[in-house]
């Protein structure tokens, strides 16, 4: 399988996981551990740097987010959220008000992604992850959901409803479950036929989704502030998110880029999970740039190899993302030969740094 796996992309030359619910394990039962930030050759202030640039990029957009849900639901409350009248009556306001919103939504999805690596793997930080990233709904999975309810002006509980980015992007392109409400299908664009992602979002949900999202991403701006990395932190940051690979690639088989129309994820519709691999895994070259020269001083050779099997794992993904934009459509199948390849590559990864750790006596807080 992996053989044919390789065969379906071009690797970059050099080129030779755990699931959602073991990474919320992280945020619950990941205990204290008593290790100094000060471990030689360690650049760990590069770390906490990076997650601050990524918190202050992100909040800047749920702000904004903010004022537009706002802004949206004002308009709908006028309506008296007769969403056929606002659309009739205030059709030139609000369609150039949803597509900014999904403009600014799809430049906004990476700048967690960046630092999921950092968020998910760090058991202090791992609760935000499920909250704005991870989390499933209530619905679907009881076990590992959003740890939150959104309360709608309306006076409706919508009890655990997934997390931050998928709720946001449900409610913008309408793949909400019904039970949820999914919007109004309407024609935004005017061409007589209502596509994928037309839809007049509910106002009362929307303006919800944006407040909780803003109020969650400038919590994780105050925690990590306070953050004081430590190389156990950083080495189990490496640990816990690189043998991930597998659930992001069944999220993108079950996605419209490789379903299409058959698709039953109601996330990861509007930018490829692909993407967002990439720019996780950027964040775990942040950490492993930091933490590296650790690893090269108890073992030289073998930090330098999980260095190259860390970048060849991105190019790995990277090559597959580059094909998708070119036009091929992968088949659900080679999705789960691809995954299955860049599984065992981030598996071999969390070997190696675990192995460095133990000889290090450096513990891996899982």
């Amino acid at each position: 399988a992996i053989a044919a796996a390789g065969a379906l992309v071009v690797l970059a030359a050099g080129c030779g996981g755990g699931s959602g619910s073991e990474r919320s394990d992280a945020a619950t039962t990941g205990a204290s551990v008593t290790q100094a930030t000060d471990v030689p050759s360690a650049d760990l202030g590069a770390i906490k740097g990076y997650l601050l640039d990524q918190t202050a990029q992100l909040t800047g957009f749920t702000t904004q987010f903010k004022q537009d849900a706002t802004r949206y639901y004002d308009l709908a409350k006028a309506a008296n959220f007769d969403y056929a009248a606002l659309w009739s009556d205030q059709a030139e306001v609000v369609g150039p008000l949803l597509a900014k919103m999904k403009k600014d939504w799809i430049a906004g999805n990476p700048l967690y992604e960046r630092m999921e690596g950092i968020v998910a793997g760090t058991p202090s930080l791992a609760t935000y992850d499920v909250i704005i990233d991870a989390g499933a709904s209530g619905r679907e999975d009881p076990a590992n959901a959003v740890p939150f309810d959104l309360e709608l002006s309306d006076g409706r509980v919508v009890r655990q409803p997934g997390n931050l980015y998928n709720i946001t992007e449900g409610a913008l392109w309408g793949t909400l479950p019904a039970d949820v409400d999914e919007g109004v299908p309407t024609d935004l664009n005017g061409d007589g036929k209502t596509d994928f992602g037309e839809v007049l979002p509910d106002a009362n949900f929307l303006v919800a989704a944006a407040d909780t999202f803003d109020r969650y991403a400038n919590e994780l701006a105050t925690k990590a502030e306070a953050w004081q990395p430590t190389a156990s932190d950083a080495l189990t940051a490496l640990v816990v998110m690189s043998p991930t690979m597998s659930e992001y690639f069944n999220a993108w088989k079950v996605s419209r880029f490789v379903s299409g129309e058959e698709a039953t994820g109601e996330a990861f519709n509007v930018v490829s999970r692909l993407s967002d691999i990439t720019d996780i895994i950027s964040g775990l070259e942040v950490i492993y740039d930091g933490i590296g020269p650790v690893i090269e001083q108890a073992n030289a050779a073998q930090g330098q190899q999980t260095g190259r099997d860390l970048a060849d794992l991105k190019a790995y993904v990277q090559k597959i993302y580059e094909q998708e934009q070119a036009g091929k459509q992968f088949t659900p199948e080679e999705a789960d030969l691809l995954g299955s390849e860049a599984q065992e590559r981030g598996s071999a990864i969390a070997g190696q740094v675990s192995q460095v750790a133990a000889e290090l006596e450096i513990p891996i807080k899982q």
